[in-house]
This record gives structure tokens, C-alpha cells and sequence, in this order.
């Protein structure tokens, strides 16, 4: 018997069974960014936001009270939240053709402006109104050659949710997702660039955040 235990263990076996991998969640933008007709002209760099705990993980957060957070079981994000975050971004601005280039903090080539976040919210709540969903990012666009900050604010969406099962919960991030990078991207368009890097005159203007 000790022999027969001795190579179930060897061969990496066990009599437990083997738990069930967790679903894998993508913030998938539920709606379509306007496109720019000219693009500002300068290449920007979308850092990844700065979070603390519990923000910098991948689990899917709920906040049921206003001091306690909770994970929902057997379920995460694809990447940690600020990736995730910083990636709807990055599409979105490619697809909105609002700049020359868009690239993430990963690449190394160089880019004239760059975009800093800080994410304080992302998580799931449950007020008397029904279940929704807070994302929350303060931005800054900064001119990476003079270091000068060229505009900050910061976005807060809340978005209802139709319940609170985590297909519904996803979903309701998918759509406020969506209107995160609208506002982002309309309120990018409006800072006070060099004018070697502003659309030439008589381009399209973006409506005023």
C-alpha cells in the first residue's frame, strides 16, 4: 500500500478532484466612437492607470456595503483592472482616428503627448435605486517633450445593471465602458495643444465635454 500511494503521488495524481478553471471576462465596449475627420497630429501614449488594492487585481469587485468589498466566485477579468481599462481606451481612441498614432506604455517608440490615468473606482454596487456599476478615472494629458500638463479632469460613470448575476454585471461594465472612452476621447480633443500639433484650420470641431 505505502508502494501504491508512494507512485500515485510520483505521478502527480490526486483523489481530489480538480476545481473548475474560473471564467475569463473581457470589458467589451458595447458602443461605436465617433470618428474624427482629422486627427490631432502628435502620437500619444496611453499609460496604464495607477490603482491601489483592490483595483490592481483581476477579480470582479462588488461593493455591497460602503466599507466592504467583495469578489464574485469562479469568475475574473481577463487582465488586472488597469489593463483592461487602459486597453478599451487604446482601442477606442484608434478606432475614433482622434490622434496620428495611439500606443500603450508597452512599446517603446516615441510619442509627443501622454496620457495619465488614475483609476479610483471600478466595481460593482447595490444601492436602494438597484444594482449598477462606478468607473472612475482622473486623466491628465501630458506634452512629453516640455513635461507641461496640457489638461486634466476627472470621468465618473455610473451605469444600471439588470441584476446582479455576473453576465449581467460584465455587461453593464461593457456599456459603461463605452461611455467612458466617449467622454474621454471628446474631452481629449479639447486641450490646450502646441499648435504645431492641432488639425490644420477648417476641420471638423469636436463638441465641447
Amino acid at each position: 500500500m505505502t508502494l501504491l500511494l508512494g507512485a500515485a503521488f510520483a505521478s502527480g495524481c490526486t483523489v481530489f478532484p480538480n476545481p473548475e478553471p474560473p471564467r475569463i471576462m473581457d470589458l467589451a465596449v458595447a458602443q461605436a466612437v465617433p470618428e474624427a475627420e482629422r486627427p490631432i497630429m502628435a502620437s500619444l501614449r496611453v499609460d496604464t492607470p495607477y490603482a491601489s488594492e483592490p483595483f490592481n487585481g483581476s477579480r470582479i469587485l462588488a461593493k455591497p456595503t460602503p466599507h466592504e468589498f467583495r469578489a464574485y466566485e469562479g469568475t475574473r477579468w481577463r487582465d488586472t483592472g488597469p489593463v483592461v481599462v487602459r486597453d478599451t481606451l487604446v482601442s477606442s481612441l484608434r478606432k475614433s482616428n482622434a490622434y496620428k498614432n495611439v500606443i500603450t506604455d508597452t512599446n517603446s517608440a516615441q510619442a509627443e503627448l501622454t496620457l495619465v490615468t488614475e483609476l479610483s473606482a471600478f466595481h460593482a454596487e447595490t444601492p436602494e435605486s438597484g444594482p449598477q456599476v462606478v468607473i472612475e478615472l482622473h486623466l491628465q494629458v501630458v506634452h512629453d517633450r516640455s513635461r507641461a500638463r496640457l489638461c486634466t479632469r476627472t470621468v465618473r460613470i455610473v451605469e444600471p445593471a439588470s441584476g446582479t448575476s455576473v453576465d449581467q454585471i460584465v455587461e453593464a461594465f461593457g456599456t459603461a465602458g463605452s461611455k467612458l472612452a466617449a467622454r474621454v476621447i471628446n474631452w481629449a480633443r479639447w486641450c490646450d495643444y502646441p499648435s504645431d500639433l492641432r488639425p490644420s484650420p477648417g476641420t471638423d470641431q469636436p463638441r465641447q465635454p
